[in-house]
């Protein structure tokens, strides 16, 4: 259970001049110390947590957890646990949705060709996807489209509508882009084109002139949920489909297996596009996962067998996040999202087989990739710029590929805490770069990027991460420019990562059972995060040896009072110089996992930080909480 930490004599207090030379352990480059992180617990209301217990008849670990995460009353607690499909908002209710419905079938019956134009990241095939399987349901004459990375860019361009109408097509759906194509939107009513567009992203001052646009968001509406990405707004609106074209609730058998199977769909691009796994989209994927492991096809599900997913009882939202979702995303990384989307929607076993082994191989090739654009950009960081300093880092190079330097910039910006913008430059001078950029919790980096957009060439995203391209004669100042108007805009509170800690505990307390309690809070990920516990004086009960690929990982056998705890710290090998001798005591922050091996299942932890034992781990914590 959680309760109050009995009281102990804290250790001596860190002092200040000694922060920089303990917290070593998460720099990739010789001499590169970070500020540390500070841990933060939730706060707990004992009393609170033992009403929420009783009156909502749950664990007091399930208790504490949802108290700490704003869920206290005993209706949102079942819907939380135990949300249903039926919990779902009526599609019609989502704006836009009625509009585009109706052109969208009433398209279908007139037999006009009608053009899915998608987009190249895991969010956008599976969008894609998700209308291709509506509209071959309703046997209608459908193609789909999605734009190379490298040669076309994001979202909708005039060219590509140009050679769409020259080859018939007549009506142009959106999925996961469109909303700031205003240009775009302009020429294809000249071509005599109908254009919906469906979308999630931030919009301009100006919306596109667009026969509907369905958009959570949408200017003048109030859809209480606004999170939804491209593959859960496709969803809605091929549910809104199969209804219209049934005449009723109750639709048939096919159009309900087409539903089923866009569920598991809309979840994997839930978890990809990284959006919170709230409300609306916590029911997706709750449910969804189920439906992608029994009808994702037989692309995804040779897929998931070469992730080595395919042997576990149930599949996780985190086995999306890191193995499936990585996979489909490298097919757009290297221009070929076409084999992507293919993989999603072949229903031959044989071709399914092959596009599985080939994105799959894709993949492989995107890490070494990824690594040595990780290994040169944190060079260029630390040479160029003053990481705690400067407010942003906008790094650019030409030998990096423009579909990997997303990765790239997510990973810079968790280890130096700050918005991230990595440019790909062409192979020579006057070709346009294709940059991206990630921020960090809690700051919106659009509003910065838009303020700079005089010196871009076209951007767009959201709060949380954005795409750009900008010649390269402006890079300079756009890095100037970007950088002042970042350190104008994020106040100092979000310049130091903040590690949030909703527990101590001891290793004896890491349980199967207790680990199973804490799991019924799944589907974890963006802001519905795993729960973090921190133990205080642990040793190693052993050296501690790298694995994995490259030997990037950590494997720690941690002892505490005779209990022993396998953890796994991924991306750890960093830490090997630093750690403590075996038997010599630290504290480690970590989360409890169940780990599935040949049948057996056990507890273990994913260790994400770590402090020597000369640091009071109490200094941030204001209130220590254990499970026992």
């Amino acid at each position: 259970m959680l309760r109050e930490r009995s009281p102990t004599p804290s250790p001596a207090r860190l002092r200040v001049s000694d922060e920089r030379s303990i917290n070593v352990v998460t720099g990739v480059q010789k001499g590169f110390v970070p500020m540390p992180k500070r841990w933060q617990l939730r706060p707990h209301d004992p009393a609170a947590v033992a009403a929420l217990e009783k009156r909502a008849g749950v664990s007091s670990i399930v208790a504490a957890l949802l108290a700490s995460r704003g869920v206290s009353d005993p209706a949102a607690v079942k819907t939380f646990l135990a949300g249903t499909l039926a919990d779902l908002r009526d599609p019609e209710t989502l704006p836009g949705v009625p509009e585009a419905a109706d052109r969208i079938l009433a398209a279908v019956r007139a037999g006009r060709q009608i053009v899915v134009y998608g987009d190249y990241d895991a969010d956008g095939m599976t969008a894609t996807a998700i209308l291709v399987g509506c509209l071959e349901a309703l046997d209608a004459p459908h193609r789909w489209y999605v734009p190379n990375r490298f040669e076309e860019g994001y979202g909708l361009n005039a060219e590509a509508l140009e050679k769409l109408a020259a080859e018939g097509a007549e009506l142009v759906v959106t999925v996961d882009c469109g909303i700031a194509s205003v240009a775009e939107a302009g020429r294809a009513k000249e071509l005599g084109l109908e254009l919906v567009i469906t979308d999630h992203h931030s919009f301009g001052e100006t919306l596109p002139a667009a026969a509907a646009i369905v958009h959570p968001r949408l200017p003048g509406t109030a859809y209480p949920f606004g999170d939804l990405c491209g593959a859960g707004v496709a969803f809605k609106l091929a549910w809104a489909i199969a209804t219209r074209a049934a005449g009723a609730k109750q639709v048939t058998p096919r159009l309900r297996e087409m539903l089923l199977r866009s569920i598991g769909l809309a979840a994997l691009g839930t978890v990809a596009d990284v959006v919170p796994l709230l409300d609306e989209n916590r029911i997706l994927v709750r449910h969804g996962l189920e439906c992608l492991r029994q009808r994702g096809g037989p692309g995804l599900t040779k897929l998931m067998e070469l992730a080595a997913v395919h042997e576990k009882s149930a599949l996780d939202s985190e086995d999306v996040a890191f193995r499936l979702a990585p996979r489909l995303n490298a097919a757009g990384r290297f221009g070929e999202a076409t084999k992507g989307i293919e993989l999603l929607t072949v229903a031959d076993l044989p071709r399914a087989e092959s596009l599985a082994s080939y994105v799959h191989e894709l993949n492989t090739r995107r890490e070494g990739e990824e690594r040595s654009i990780l290994l040169a950009a944190t060079k260029q960081a630390l040479e160029r710029f003053d990481p705690e300093a400067d407010a942003a880092l906008v790094l650019a190079d030409r030998g990096w590929n423009a579909g990997i330097v997303g990765i790239v910039a997510g990973r810079l910006a968790d280890r130096f805490h700050r918005p991230v913008v990595v440019i790909a430059q062409g192979a020579h001078e006057g070709l346009v770069a294709s940059g991206s950029l990630r921020s960090v919790p809690g700051f919106d980096v659009h509003e910065p990027l838009v303020a700079c957009r005089h010196l871009l060439v076209t951007c767009g995203g959201h709060a949380a991460a954005a795409g750009l391209r900008i010649e390269d004669s402006q890079i300079d100042a756009f890095r100037a420019a970007f950088i002042a108007e970042v350190a104008a805009r994020m106040p100092d509170s979000l310049r130091r990562a903040q590690l949030t800690i909703d527990g101590e505990t001891t290793l004896a307390g890491i349980t199967l059972h207790a680990v199973e309690q804490i799991e019924r809070l799944a589907p974890f990920g963006q802001g519905n995060r795993r729960p973090v516990l921190c133990a205080s004086g642990v040793t190693l009960a052993e050296p501690p040896r790298t694995i994995g690929g490259g030997g990037r990982h950590l494997s720690l056998q941690l002892t505490q009072h005779g209990a022993t705890v396998r953890g796994v710290a991924f991306g750890g090998a960093d830490w090997l110089p630093h750690l403590p001798a075996p038997g010599q005591p630290f504290h480690i922050a970590f989360k409890p996992k169940i780990n599935e091996f040949r049948g057996r299942r056990t507890a273990e932890m994913e260790v994400i930080d770590w402090r020597p034992a000369g640091i009071d781990v109490t200094s941030d914590l204001p209130q220590l909480v254990a499970v026992s």
